[in-house]
């Protein structure tokens, strides 16, 4: 039997960050239903055993709300920090469960192709040329921006953008991630 796990990421959930400016543009009356909704959305389509990369930004305000709601969600989590991932809530997410904080960046390889997971969206190198196979590229995935538009970076360098926003409020798999660019790509 081969292995059943999927790879999925997304950023910039924002748990508790109760400001209309951040929750009104995503589709919600507040912020305690942003909350609930990433926590429904999420565990939706993320089995116990799939792997989800969460590229900064977890929660703001209120951290032990925010941990209540992290602890919700299901799947295997890694996390890669964020402008609003603090010293105090890095050593908070150490101690959840299922939870691997990977730092500031993190190169992936998926298949034949290679990810660059940061917060921030990030030039990995001179790999735009639409005529240069994925395979020998470096794909940045990332977010920080909370842009509806997951091809917001697109023309200074092969970023995909993966924040909540981008995506209806929930994770992307790498294989989607895949699909889309190929289909940009043409």
């Amino acid at each position: 039997m081969g292995d059943l796990r999927m790879i999925y990421v997304t950023s910039d959930l924002h748990f508790c960050h109760d400001k209309e400016f951040l929750y009104a543009p995503r589709g919600f009356e507040s912020c305690a239903q942003m909350n609930e909704a990433i926590v429904k959305n999420w565990n939706d389509m993320i089995t116990p055993d799939d792997e989800v990369y969460v590229l900064g930004d977890l929660m703001l305000k209120d951290d032990n709300l925010g941990l209540y709601y992290w602890d919700k969600l299901t799947g295997r989590k890694h996390i890669i920090l964020g402008n609003h991932d603090t010293d105090t809530r890095i050593e908070l997410y150490r101690e959840c469960r299922d939870t691997v904080v990977e730092g500031y960046a993190l190169r992936m390889k998926y298949g034949q192709n290679t990810f660059f997971l940061s917060h921030y969206p990030t030039l990995v190198g001179d790999n735009h040329e639409d005529d240069k196979p994925l395979k020998n590229c470096v794909i940045n995935l990332c977010g920080h921006v909370h842009t509806k538009d997951k091809f917001y970076d697109w023309d200074k360098g092969l970023i995909y953008h993966v924040e909540l926003d981008a995506h209806d409020n929930k994770p992307v798999s790498l294989d989607q991630v895949l699909a889309d660019i190929a289909n940009k790509r043409g």
